[in-house]
Protein backbone atom coordinates (compact mmCIF):
# COMPACT_ATOMS: atom_id res chain seq x y z
CA UNK A 1 0.00 0.00 0.00
CA UNK A 2 2.46 2.42 0.82
CA UNK A 3 6.55 2.63 0.40
CA UNK A 4 9.26 4.73 1.97
CA UNK A 5 12.67 5.46 0.43
CA UNK A 6 15.29 5.60 3.12
CA UNK A 7 17.76 7.09 0.16
CA UNK A 8 15.15 9.83 -0.44
CA UNK A 9 15.73 13.33 0.43
CA UNK A 10 12.19 13.95 0.96
CA UNK A 11 11.48 13.35 4.79
CA UNK A 12 10.07 9.82 5.40
CA UNK A 13 6.65 11.45 7.15
CA UNK A 14 6.36 13.34 3.75
CA UNK A 15 6.93 10.68 1.93
CA UNK A 16 3.78 8.91 3.79
CA UNK A 17 1.81 12.16 3.49
CA UNK A 18 2.08 12.13 -0.34
CA UNK A 19 1.28 8.76 -1.34
CA UNK A 20 -1.87 8.88 0.84
CA UNK A 21 -2.72 11.87 -0.74
CA UNK A 22 -1.89 10.64 -4.27
CA UNK A 23 -4.04 7.60 -3.43
CA UNK A 24 -6.67 9.55 -1.87
CA UNK A 25 -7.09 11.55 -5.38
CA UNK A 26 -6.58 8.57 -7.63
CA UNK A 27 -9.37 7.05 -5.79
CA UNK A 28 -7.39 3.75 -4.73
CA UNK A 29 -7.96 5.50 -1.34
CA UNK A 30 -12.03 5.53 -1.45
CA UNK A 31 -13.68 7.70 0.88
CA UNK A 32 -13.93 6.08 4.44
CA UNK A 33 -11.48 3.29 3.42
CA UNK A 34 -9.83 2.71 6.78
CA UNK A 35 -6.25 3.31 7.04
CA UNK A 36 -3.74 0.94 9.34
CA UNK A 37 -3.01 1.59 12.76
CA UNK A 38 0.32 4.33 13.76
CA UNK A 39 1.84 1.45 15.15
CA UNK A 40 0.58 -1.17 12.54
CA UNK A 41 1.89 0.70 9.83
CA UNK A 42 5.26 1.78 11.14
CA UNK A 43 6.01 -1.41 11.38
CA UNK A 44 5.51 -2.19 8.06
CA UNK A 45 7.48 1.25 6.88
CA UNK A 46 9.83 0.42 9.03
CA UNK A 47 10.21 3.91 10.13
CA UNK A 48 9.19 4.85 13.69
CA UNK A 49 5.55 5.46 15.21
CA UNK A 50 6.13 8.87 15.27
CA UNK A 51 6.59 9.59 11.99
CA UNK A 52 3.39 7.90 10.75
CA UNK A 53 1.66 9.87 13.37
CA UNK A 54 2.99 13.20 12.35
CA UNK A 55 2.04 12.35 8.53
CA UNK A 56 -1.57 11.25 9.91
CA UNK A 57 -1.80 14.58 12.08
CA UNK A 58 -0.57 16.55 9.14
CA UNK A 59 -3.46 14.92 6.78
CA UNK A 60 -6.05 15.40 9.55
CA UNK A 61 -5.49 18.64 9.74
CA UNK A 62 -5.61 19.39 5.84
CA UNK A 63 -9.30 16.74 5.92
CA UNK A 64 -7.97 14.02 3.99
CA UNK A 65 -8.32 11.79 6.66
CA UNK A 66 -10.30 11.55 10.23
CA UNK A 67 -9.88 9.84 13.39
CA UNK A 68 -12.77 8.12 14.85
CA UNK A 69 -11.80 7.65 18.56
CA UNK A 70 -11.36 3.58 19.02
CA UNK A 71 -12.72 3.06 15.44
CA UNK A 72 -9.51 3.99 13.22
CA UNK A 73 -8.78 6.16 10.59
CA UNK A 74 -10.66 6.79 7.24
CA UNK A 75 -10.12 8.52 4.65
CA UNK A 76 -12.25 11.48 5.00
CA UNK A 77 -15.38 12.59 2.33
CA UNK A 78 -13.95 13.99 -0.60
CA UNK A 79 -16.57 16.78 -0.98
CA UNK A 80 -16.50 17.23 2.85
CA UNK A 81 -12.54 17.86 3.35
CA UNK A 82 -12.57 20.22 0.31
CA UNK A 83 -16.07 21.99 1.12
CA UNK A 84 -14.90 22.25 4.80
CA UNK A 85 -11.12 23.64 3.58
CA UNK A 86 -12.18 26.45 1.17
CA UNK A 87 -15.25 27.67 4.02
CA UNK A 88 -12.05 28.01 6.32
CA UNK A 89 -10.02 30.17 4.02
CA UNK A 90 -12.90 32.32 2.81
CA UNK A 91 -13.80 33.05 6.80
CA UNK A 92 -9.86 33.76 6.54
CA UNK A 93 -10.41 35.74 3.80
CA UNK A 94 -12.99 37.95 4.96
CA UNK A 95 -11.27 38.32 8.51
CA UNK A 96 -8.75 40.16 6.63
CA UNK A 97 -10.52 41.94 4.54
CA UNK A 98 -12.48 43.64 6.98
CA UNK A 99 -9.02 43.68 9.42
CA UNK A 100 -7.90 45.91 6.33
CA UNK A 101 -10.72 47.99 5.77
CA UNK A 102 -10.83 46.73 2.36
CA UNK A 103 -14.23 47.38 0.22
CA UNK A 104 -16.17 44.06 0.33
CA UNK A 105 -17.05 44.55 -3.40
CA UNK A 106 -13.63 44.87 -4.54
CA UNK A 107 -12.21 42.42 -2.85
CA UNK A 108 -15.06 40.18 -4.16
CA UNK A 109 -14.17 41.37 -7.58
CA UNK A 110 -10.49 40.36 -7.05
CA UNK A 111 -11.90 36.83 -5.99
CA UNK A 112 -14.19 36.48 -9.05
CA UNK A 113 -11.22 36.97 -11.14
CA UNK A 114 -8.49 34.72 -9.45
CA UNK A 115 -11.12 32.33 -9.78
CA UNK A 116 -11.47 32.84 -13.62
CA UNK A 117 -7.80 32.84 -14.26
Amino acid sequence: MFRIDPTSATPPFEQLRGQVIEQVKSGRLASGAKLPTVRGLAVDLGVAANTVARAYRELEADGIIETRGRAGTFVAAAGDASERRVQELARQFAADVRRLGVDENAALDWVEAALRS
